[in-house]
């Protein structure tokens, strides 16, 4: 199994745990005291890092454009009132900054590697 299938299975297991933390009505509480915004980071980072792994060919421009919108539709979709969850800015803009962040040292890191 080469390395980009390896990281497709493990972009869409990581995305696949990240919806259904993100939108059940209560999800279960996870080891430790990290913050909401803190958890938002480690999943979109995780998630960012994964997905320029599993599509090298992707530019990353694109890589963020995917992400930003999938933690703006995660936001959306917790404005269901059925959902029991609430949507915030700040969520959106932590996604936003780990997305940022992570593409920033992949940028690094391919121009290193020539």
């Amino acid at each position: 199994m080469t390395w980009p299938v390896m990281a497709r299975a493990l972009f869409w297991l990581a995305l696949a745990f990240t919806l259904v933390m993100a939108l059940l009505p209560q999800p279960p509480a996870l080891p430790g005291t990290l913050s909401d915004k803190v958890l938002h980071v480690i999943a979109f980072a995780v998630l960012t890092l994964l997905a320029a792994l599993a599509y090298p060919e992707r530019r990353l421009g694109e890589v963020f454009l995917a992400m930003a919108a999938l933690g703006a539709l995660i936001e959306v979709v917790q404005l269901i009132p059925h959902l029991g969850r609430d949507a915030e800015w700040a969520d959106w803009l932590a996604d936003c900054g780990a997305v940022l962040a992570v593409l920033a040292l992949v940028r690094v890191s391919r121009r290193m590697a020539g």
